[in-house]
């Protein structure tokens, strides 16, 4: 179990360290955009992605 937890968050630091290694100017565009968006819309976004990630996590299990 713990290796899984190890293993997963292993693969979000990989997939969060993508954008910025690929494209940092873009990074910084899409931070400044999150930056100005009210706290509903991130609120929104931030279930939609816990939301999927466990959709993802079902189908995959």
């Amino acid at each position: 179990m713990w290796q899984d937890l190890l293993v997963a968050f292993s693969l979000m630091f990989v997939m969060e360290g993508l954008m910025p290694f690929l494209n940092p100017r873009r990074l910084r565009e899409a931070l400044l955009t999150i930056a100005g968006m009210d706290d509903r819309s991130l609120r929104i976004v931030g279930l939609i992605s816990m939301a999927s990630g466990v959709a993802m996590l079902y189908l995959v299990r």
